[in-house]
């Protein structure tokens, strides 16, 4: 091995993968968390006129529960684990302060439900405390990390190998990303046409023969293949030289799902769908029974909330626009399967007047005054956790669309019908990371996260997106 392939090596220990980027985002958080909770449990010590910060404090006024209040910070914050959205810092204190939020939120529901709590049970001065502190520290240490771990010498170097359609596909994504994953040095390609030209702003540096040479002169620690035709030997020779010397190589697609958590639809091969997705996408029996279970078990809680808003909402509705209050839609299930979902009623009575389905629109002039604000909070679905109950619905998954709606997708979007594969949910990976699609574009970018979900999904995955889901209604994404 030559002293600069050791060096290369020596070098790529400090470029950080967008795993290790979330690994060492969780240790500090966690730290400060845990800082915080040591000032909070002195700060309330205290402030005790007879016990004070001590020993016998901790064991007779805290109750069990605080010392968890890290872990549920971290739970909090889960929306920040997405690396595009920790590089930035806006987005960085948007989502700590809708963690703060949702904190405060749960501790008065917590309060509110109790009426009259001893004081040792829900500590208002403790957790006060805990949350203005953790905030403050969690926003010290994300900047640090923006400044630190976002730089250049943390930074992945990738060469991306070929440019055409899969490979400015890539390149846009990348440009359009506010935070850079990596550092993309150029690009390699075969076709002597494209060589020293500019694609998406980055140059073709060389073809296949130069890639051994770029990797020890660039200090490559990655290569992306965006091929989608047949690959050449020597090509492939070349990237088994490169593997071997240490540099990771990694499919677009595979690139594609782990910087945006879609599925490439734009570019797939017509077999795609039964030589990998449906391979990919089978789920054992435990999964589904503890899907069903958290179904069960959500879908409870869910039409306990409805039985409790039930009165307002209506008498809102009835005063907004009249009867009827609940609205029922024939939609699509698992397989096609046809069946009728309800929800408060948020669209005018002669919404679709002509009969024809309409996709729903950002500020939709059909929808009334109350209706509005049923869909920007997202109440308006309530009524859906009876569909959960009944077996029509999931808590987590594609969003239920109208079978005409289907039809006419499947003519324009391939591998559309692949998401009729799962239950319709409530929420789902689509949502949590995209508002209602308008146009076909968006469509496709919605089936994309919905064919992500279908083939990576679990009992992890589902818990994670329920999790990512009050920061979406708290943030009034609904249209």
């Amino acid at each position: 091995m030559s002293e600069n392939s050791s060096l290369v090596k020596r070098s790529r220990f400090w470029q950080l993968r967008i795993g290790d980027r979330r690994v060492i985002l969780l240790i500090g958080d966690l730290t400060m968390a845990l800082i915080a909770l040591g000032i909070a449990l002195y700060y309330w010590g205290s402030s005790e006129r007879f016990l004070g910060f001590s020993l016998e404090f901790l064991q007779k006024r805290t109750p069990v529960w605080f010392y968890f209040l890290p872990i549920i910070w971290l739970i909090l914050l889960i929306e920040l684990y997405d690396i595009n959205k920790a590089g930035d810092w806006g987005k960085t204190i948007r989502g700590i302060f809708i963690a703060g939020a949702v904190g405060i939120v749960l501790y008065l529901l917590l309060y509110f439900y109790y009426f009259d709590p001893p004081i040792s049970l829900l500590p208002r001065r403790g957790v006060a405390s805990f949350l203005i502190v953790v905030a403050l520290l969690t926003l010290l240490w994300r900047a640090l990390y923006i400044r630190v771990f976002a730089a250049s010498q943390f930074m992945r170097r990738v060469l991306l190998v070929g440019g055409g359609k899969s490979g400015k596909l890539i390149l846009q994504i990348i440009n359009e990303l506010n935070v850079k994953p990596f550092f993309l040095v150029g690009i390699v390609d075969d076709d002597p046409q494209k060589l020293g030209q500019l694609i998406e702003g980055y140059q073709v540096m060389g073809s296949s023969d130069d890639i051994l040479s770029l990797v020890e002169e660039q200090h490559i620690s990655d290569i992306i293949v965006a091929i989608t035709g047949e690959m050449h030997g020597n090509m492939f020779q070349v990237l088994l030289d490169t593997q071997e010397r240490g540099v990771e190589i990694t499919r677009m697609p595979v690139a594609y799902e782990e910087l945006l958590g879609r599925v490439p639809i734009r570019t797939l091969e017509a077999n795609w769908i039964l030589r990998s997705f449906v391979d990919e996408t089978r789920v054992s029996s435990f999964y589904m029974l503890g899907k069903r279970l958290l179904d069960m078990l959500g879908g409870l809680v869910g039409v306990l909330g409805l039985i409790l808003v039930f009165p307002l909402v209506t008498i809102a509705i009835l005063l907004d626009d009249g009867l009827p209050v609940i609205y029922g839609q024939v939609r699509s299930g698992r397989g096609g399967q046809l069946y009728r979902i309800i929800k408060f009623r948020t669209m005018r009575r002669d919404a679709e007047a002509d009969g024809k389905p309409r996709w729903a629109q950002e500020d939709d002039e059909r929808a009334t005054r109350i209706g509005r604000l049923l869909r920007k909070t997202h109440l308006d679905e309530l009524p859906q956790f009876y569909n959960v109950l009944r077996g029509d619905m999931s808590l987590v998954g594609p969003r239920a669309e109208r079978p005409e709606l289907i039809q006419y997708f499947q003519e324009h979007i391939p591998f559309y019908r692949a998401r009729l594969l799962v239950k319709p949910g409530i929420t789902g990976w689509a949502q949590v990371h995209q508002t209602y699609a308008s146009t076909i574009d968006e469509t496709i970018t919605k089936l994309e996260y919905d064919l992500y979900y279908i083939k990576h999904r679990n009992l992890i995955m589902d818990m994670i997106i329920l999790l990512r889901t009050p920061a979406m209604v708290l943030g009034f994404r609904g249209r």
